[in-house]
């Protein structure tokens, strides 16, 4: 299965006999086939005719709306919804059950952890020569995940905190890794102020994109997560789900960056924003199709634990009223 990325400005995208059909504002005319498409993602201005989400809807695809010069996420169709109420009702009881929620959420930044400990680990066979600031990020995550092993109870807000310190300390052995280009200095976002943080910030919306639509079609509701907390607006279990996908996403910028894969010239400015340029992103589009298979086998495997945990906290549940009436 594939994904179809529509990055052309002004276009009109409309469907005609299980085909999209693009058509550019200069004339120009792409057809393909909808059959192989599991996920659609749409990068404005252009158009969408409500035959075209109908037949991305009838086919059981995910549709990612970004819109703006930064691609901000306007919307997310989830294809191919699970229909089985019964998982998303014992995972709202697993979400209130402040036990589980622990072990569910220890779970999620632990995964987060290693694989950041592995990429920095890598990091270190590629960059000897920046060992010392690699060990000592290497430390910091040990430490972190020695604490989410400690027996122990932990509160959100303590598993938060453990999460943040950890992500700082990485993040500064991360910026070792990158070329001077990156012009990366920490994390930051909205908007992303250099090379590298435009990269991460496309990167992590792709991954969650594929969060909320795996957790639709596994049967469990988005929005409500174990690590992240209830937030209006928010999907908390699709950002639950992405955490021990970060490290593949930054995988992924260093070496588009250490590689010169994509330069300088790739990306412009707007104000404050670094943004990456057409030319960058299909680059990155390419990218990201040949390194997101590894993302969605870990998303998978993520789920089936939960969606059995789930149905086994519904069948409690039902037991339970079953006993009482």
């Amino acid at each position: 299965m594939t994904t179809l990325y529509l990055d052309r400005r002004d276009a009109v995208i409309e469907a005609q006999d299980g085909t999209l059909l693009v058509r550019g504002a200069d004339g120009t005319l792409a057809r393909t086939p909808l059959a192989p498409v599991e996920r659609v993602v749409l990068r404005g201005p252009a158009s969408l005719t409500t035959g075209a989400i109908a037949a991305i809807a009838g086919q059981g695809a995910a549709l990612l709306v970004l819109t703006g010069r930064q691609g901000r996420v306007a919307g997310i169709m989830a294809g191919g919804a699970h229909a089985d109420a019964a998982i998303r009702l014992g995972q709202f009881r697993l979400a209130l059950d402040p036990a589980a929620r622990e072990a569910i959420a220890r779970a999620v930044l632990r995964r987060k952890l290693l694989g950041q400990r592995r990429l920095l680990a890598e990091g270190l066979r590629r960059r000897p020569d920046r060992r010392r600031a690699l060990l000592r990020g290497q430390e910091a995550l040990a430490e972190a995940l020695l604490r989410l092993r400690g027996p122990a109870a932990l509160a959100p807000a303590q598993l938060m905190g453990i999460e943040g310190a950890a992500a700082a300390a990485y993040f500064e052995a991360y910026a070792a890794l990158l070329p001077p280009s990156a012009g990366f200095a920490g994390r930051n976002r909205r908007p992303p102020r250099d090379p590298a943080n435009a990269l991460l910030s496309l990167a992590y919306t792709l991954a969650h994109f594929e969060a909320v639509a795996a957790a639709q079609r596994a049967g469990l509701d988005p929005a409500i997560g174990f690590l992240h907390a209830l937030f209006p607006g928010r999907e908390s279990l699709a950002c639950d789900l992405v955490e021990p996908l970060r490290p593949l996403c930054e995988r992924l910028a260093w070496r588009l960056l250490a590689e010169e894969r994509l330069r300088a010239g790739h990306f412009t400015r707007d104000g404050e924003a670094c943004l990456l340029g057409k030319a960058g992103r299909l680059a990155f589009y390419a990218a990201w199709e040949e390194a997101v298979a590894p993302a969605r086998r870990l998303l998978r495997r993520g789920l089936r634990p939960l969606v059995r945990a789930a149905r086994a906290a519904c069948g409690a549940l039902l037991a339970e009223d079953a006993g009482d009436a």
